[in-house]
């Protein structure tokens, strides 16, 4: 009875008609992508631009705020993508990747631009602990200058 069991939950566990490979992690998952489709490698680079004008809008605060706010509206449009993706996908895919949970779609496409927006956070708080810092250090000084000028008068 107990191997029935392991035997209809191995066999439950999808095999992936490109690589034969069955699917039990998100690793495996990940092999299982053909990442030469023009399409993944358009993604590629669209996720690589991204980072690049995360990184080049690091000194440009309003244009990160957008840039910021753009990846966050891409993300919560995934959802939409991902229905209108498995509707057309065989126009532009040789595979059906767009499963109704969402899987392919958010590790290949919200993940990257979530993590990229955690960057952009991570960046907001350590300029803003370093905008606290030196003003500190500025209250400390003018406050050192004060009691050295009170002491002298």
């Amino acid at each position: 009875m107990a191997e029935l069991k392991a035997e209809k939950n191995i066999s439950s566990i999808p095999i992936d008609s490109f690589s034969n490979l069955r699917i039990t992690s998100i690793w495996t998952f990940l092999m299982s992508v053909q990442w030469s489709e023009p399409w993944l490698v358009g993604l590629l680079l669209f996720h690589a631009v991204c980072l690049c004008v995360t990184l080049v809008t690091c000194r440009f605060y309003r244009a990160q705020i957008c840039h910021f706010l753009l990846m966050v509206g891409l993300v919560y449009s995934a959802e939409q993508l991902n229905e209108l993706a498995a509707m057309n996908w065989r126009s532009f895919s040789n595979f059906q990747y767009f499963d109704s949970k969402g899987m392919f779609i958010s590790l290949v496409y919200s993940i990257p631009l979530l993590l990229n927006t955690v960057l952009i956070v991570m960046l907001w708080v350590y300029r803003t602990f370093s905008t606290m810092t030196e003003l500190k250090i500025l209250q400390l000084k003018r406050k050192a200058r004060r009691e050295k000028r009170d002491k002298t008068d």
